[in-house]
């Protein structure tokens, strides 16, 4: 199967490479941000890591929209699959490495990955889409900094022991990993960062601010949920913070959401509808 699209009109709005580059930036800052709770020994600044989350699954919007605007209609929920499935690996080996270099191994074994993900699909699948290697790198990067992110919110961190240390400080089977939470976030990774090109991709009027805005309330929608598990991990206090910053970042872009949706919908109000033919 080949795929021929124009890659100039894939490119409307802010410039992709631009939001690569910020959302990169922006959820590195937040990772290492999270660490403080390491130094301070406290778990205050788990929130942090859920921005990164939020950050990724903003950026991860505008890179699925780049894959599938090549035409690959049932590929959607599947481009978020892949996405953690590839991330998930990195991170667990990465969380061997400590708080410091752990993100940046994570990266980097996440964008071997998603190479060779990418080379099976282009040259053994025979998919030969232009996007391919760069999309699905920039997918299973994204796939692990999220996995991170929610780590951090939860657990307070994204090390061995923060992944394997139970809530409370019970045994492993009360773990992240172990208690099979991590399976938890792989879906709500993969919802959030499916969903945004998926919702607005159809009919007129798509406007790329919407479809972004769309991605940061699933993002924040998602870790609402990741602050209430973090409770148990990080404790009352620390997990009020992480929950109260995503209900109002969630509140704040459901309605810029909404609004974008109202703005982009009346200008297609004048549209007549398609007469009907009568018979004669």
């Amino acid at each position: 199967m080949t795929i021929r699209v124009d890659p100039s009109q894939l490119e409307t709005g802010i410039p992709h490479t631009k939001i690569l580059v910020a959302g990169l930036a922006c959820t590195l800052v937040c990772l290492y941000l999270a660490d403080l709770n390491a130094v301070t020994g406290t778990k205050y600044f788990s929130v942090f890591g859920g921005l990164a989350f939020v950050a990724a699954v903003i950026w991860g919007s505008d890179t699925v929209k780049t894959l599938q605007s090549y035409g690959l209609a049932v590929g959607h929920p599947s481009a978020g699959i892949i996405a953690v499935a590839a991330g998930l690996l990195p991170v667990v080996l990465a969380s061997r490495f400590g708080p410091v270099a752990a993100p940046l191994v994570a990266i980097i074994i996440a964008a071997i990955t998603g190479v060779i993900i990418a080379f099976v699909a282009n040259y053994v699948l025979m998919m030969k889409i232009p996007v391919m290697l760069s999309a699905l790198t920039e997918l299973s990067v994204l796939g692990a900094c999220m996995l991170m992110g929610l780590a951090a919110a939860v657990t307070g961190g994204y090390t061995w022991n923060d992944l394997t240390t139970g809530a409370g400080g019970s045994t492993v089977a009360g773990s992240f990993l172990g208690g099979g939470l991590v399976v938890l976030a792989f879906i709500l990774a993969a919802l959030a960062i499916s969903h945004p090109w998926n919702a607005t991709s159809g009919g007129p009027g798509w406007k790329q601010d919407r479809m972004l805005m769309l991605g940061a309330e699933c993002g924040f929608l998602s870790l609402i949920i990741a602050a209430i598990l973090s409770f148990a991990f990080t404790g009352a206090v620390p997990g009020l913070v992480t929950l109260a910053v995503a209900v109002c970042g969630w509140l704040w872009s459901y309605g810029r959401y909404i609004a974008m949706s109202k703005r982009d919908a009346a200008a297609w109000l004048d549209t007549k509808p398609i007469p009907e033919t009568k018979e004669v």
